[in-house]
């Protein structure tokens, strides 16, 4: 085992929690051991860096994590981390504890602090972890898989009574921005109508043409899936329900979506993230994020990563119009 070019990394979770962080800590921390690197936790992610609410874990600090949703090191969104005099802090503080190098499990708003560290002279590495699959240079994003496994779910119990009532249910899963839980759980439920935030501009008119027309044929009920960043479900539900004369409900998923044991795919894709982020940074490499594209786990400048546009698949969209 050749020598690690760093002797401590500290880990920390940023931005909203998603099921299979624990499994990328945890990864964290074993990768580290095995590394003969010391390691240490950071609560709260930036907010805790700051406040230096800072851990040192072993090997057992980890034991029967893997299994669990949210994040052992929890999270917290931290404003003064935005500016240079709490990123300057937040580095000094690094140095202070030892930490030379540091993980940062979270999404595009988590790899700007991490940038930001690394141009201060402390090796960073980003994990993308965020449920919302919207981070442009993976495929793969940690807690995406159970959580439209989640919101699959839950949408196939809205519609047994949706079924029993012959009602329109709007179901609203999270995607402020991205449409990905919604586009997936719409196809993977079979919704007649899937409403996504990077397509605003969506016809309602039509929504209620295509409802009367099902229901000429017989259709017995409806279901849209209509993501966070559309939003107005219950106003759309009451619109709805007086254009068709059809009795509309709407039901919002929430936060359900990010809570849960981890799916098998997001427990063994964080545990290789997390490992390939500590084994960069014993290599002596920094300012990169853990990336999994075209079937392979690969790692990309952090510069370039945040540059990278994503869009919908346009397959998947088509599929969605077709069946």
């Amino acid at each position: 085992m050749a020598e690690s070019k760093v002797k401590t990394i500290g880990v920390l979770t940023s931005g909203g929690d998603a099921p299979g962080m624990n499994a990328a800590i945890r990864a964290v921390v074993r990768t580290a051991i095995e590394n003969g690197v010391t390691i240490k936790g950071i609560n709260r992610g930036y907010a805790g860096l700051l406040d230096e609410d800072i851990i040192e874990m072993d090997s057992r600090s980890v034991s029967d994590t893997i299994q669990r949703g949210g994040t052992k090191l929890y999270t917290a969104r931290c404003q003064e981390f935005m500016t240079s005099e709490g990123q300057d802090k937040g580095a000094e503080i690094c140095r202070k504890h030892g930490i030379d190098g540091l993980v940062v499990i979270g999404g595009d708003g988590s790899f700007q602090g991490a940038r930001q560290l690394a141009a201060r002279g402390i090796n960073t590495v980003g994990v993308p972890g965020t449920i919302d699959l919207d981070i442009a240079c993976t495929d793969y994003t940690i807690g995406f898989d159970t959580a439209v496994n989640t919101a699959m779910d839950a949408i196939d119990k809205v519609r047994d009574t949706s079924t029993s009532h012959e009602r329109v249910s709007i179901i609203e899963v999270m995607g402020r921005h991205a449409g990905y839980i919604a586009l997936w759980s719409g196809i993977a439920n079979g919704a007649e109508e899937i409403l996504l935030p990077e397509l605003q501009n969506y016809d309602e008119k039509k929504i209620v043409q295509h409802i009367l027309a099902r229901k000429a044929l017989g259709k017995k009920h409806t279901i849209i899936v209509n993501a966070e960043g559309i939003g107005n479900s219950y106003r759309m539900a009451d619109r709805i329900e007086a254009a068709t004369g059809i009795e509309t409900r709407a039901t919002i998923i929430g936060h359900i979506q990010r809570g849960g044991s981890p799916s098998a795919k997001d427990r063994v894709y964080a545990s290789a993230m997390g490992c390939m982020a500590v084994e960069l940074l014993c290599e002596g490499k920094t300012n990169r994020v853990v990336a999994y594209k075209n079937g392979k786990f690969v790692d990309f400048d952090i510069e370039e990563a945040l540059n990278m546009k994503k869009e919908l698949d346009p397959f998947l969209l088509h599929v969605s119009r077709t069946i």
